[in-house]
């Protein structure tokens, strides 16, 4: 379940998105330590969050690098 108090997510690069469930990961750790329950869910919302936008920009990038590959000087039909 994504994290509904999240805004949008369009403006941030791959990297920005990787660092912010990086630092996510940490405080939901200090939070487990911590034993607040209700702050661990919510980090794991927020976490949820990023890692999916995180993952359709690696698949859209992967999709953009496919598409532009030229395969015609290694493979040919004839």
């Amino acid at each position: 379940m994504e994290h509904p108090l999240i805004g949008d997510l369009d403006q941030l690069t791959v990297d920005e998105l990787s660092a912010r469930v990086t630092d996510l990961n940490r405080k939901l750790a200090i939070a487990t330590r911590g034993g607040n329950a209700y702050l661990c869910n919510q980090l794991r919302m927020a976490i949820e969050t990023y890692q999916n936008k995180y993952q359709q920009r690696v698949q859209e990038t992967y999709r953009q690098q496919i598409k532009d590959a030229n395969f015609d000087d290694k493979i040919k039909i004839e």
